[in-house]
């Protein structure tokens, strides 16, 4: 991913470890750029910090499939990390993120 590219507002994840639900298995997921309304209730410092319960909450309300918080829960801790990763590049500042991209 072009991580310096603000028009990119979505990324496709292939899980580590599928998601089992019900009959099917989720193996990929599409993880959104969050609006400040789904942010609701969820420190920006500590989703900066990667911490757990802030990408929990904030998870099933930018994934699609819509990922439920036992989903959540249940993931395997790579793509949990996998996922809170994104999260952290779409808040990034384009100037920043473009900083990252000369790393």
């Amino acid at each position: 991913m072009d991580i310096a590219d603000a028009s990119i507002t979505a990324k496709d994840i292939t899980l580590d470890t599928p998601v089992i639900r019900g009959q099917s298995t989720i193996e990929k997921i599409t993880i959104r750029k969050p609006s400040a309304g789904e942010l609701r209730g969820v420190k920006l410092q500590a989703l900066m910090e990667s911490d757990v319960n802030s990408i929990i909450t904030l998870l099933p309300r930018i994934t699609s499939p819509a990922l439920t918080t036992s989903e959540v829960n249940a993931m395997d801790a790579s793509d949990l990390l996998a996922l809170g990763n994104e999260v952290i590049i779409f808040l990034l500042p384009k100037s920043v993120r473009a900083d990252l991209e000369k790393a």
